[in-house]
């Protein structure tokens, strides 16, 4: 539906909320200060509707002003996406919108794999929901289990999976860089 849609059904609002409450013309410019003229013609039409006439007419008549606008409801604010599976990973999209902060959901299954630490711009977040992932991240190998997190500057060549003890399921959330690096877990033994 247009704006222009939206405001033609306006005055119909206006009308009916006002004979629902049983409340002339006359009555309700006195409550808000709008002549009755204006008023009149803010119903049949003839009139524009505008912020500076609705507020007060909504406060008159105590409700929200959505209700005389008749603004259209919010879209589903669920994201719906699918898997995509990458070298064995399932990542689930939880983001809609393109570039800035990306976040995803991502089921590592168990496997043993030699680390091979990668470097990109941006910044990166992760979280284990259940699991163990194994970080190599620089000089550091560390293992974050449950309820831990990371946070990284990419630029600094790294690499996450699973530690090969079982699946891992972590939430990663990537985006523009610029916050310094800032690690949370327990070093694995180097062997």
């Amino acid at each position: 539906m247009s704006t222009d849609d939206v405001l033609a059904e306006v005055g119909a609002r206006l009308r009916r909320t006002r004979k629902e409450r049983e409340v002339t013309l006359a009555a309700l410019s006195e409550a808000t200060g709008i002549s009755v003229s204006t008023l009149s013609r803010l119903e049949s039409g003839l009139r524009k509707p505008s912020l500076e006439l609705l507020l007060p007419i909504a406060q008159a008549h105590q409700v929200p002003l959505d209700e005389l606008v008749g603004a259209p409801p919010v879209g589903d604010p669920r994201v719906r996406s699918k898997p995509i599976v990458r070298g064995g990973r399932t990542h689930w999209p939880l983001t809609r919108q393109p570039g800035g902060l990306q976040a995803f959901k991502v089921l590592e299954p168990q496997r043993k794999q030699e680390p091979e630490p990668r470097t990109h711009e941006g910044y990166e977040w992760l979280y284990v929901l259940s699991g163990r992932l194994r970080l190599v991240l620089g000089e550091h190998d560390v293992v974050l289990s449950a309820g831990e997190a990371a946070e990284f500057d990419t630029r600094v060549p790294h690499w996450f999976g699973s530690t090969g003890e079982g699946p891992v399921e972590f939430l990663s959330l990537f985006g523009p860089q610029g916050e310094r690096m800032h690690v949370r877990a327990r070093p694995t033994s180097r062997k």
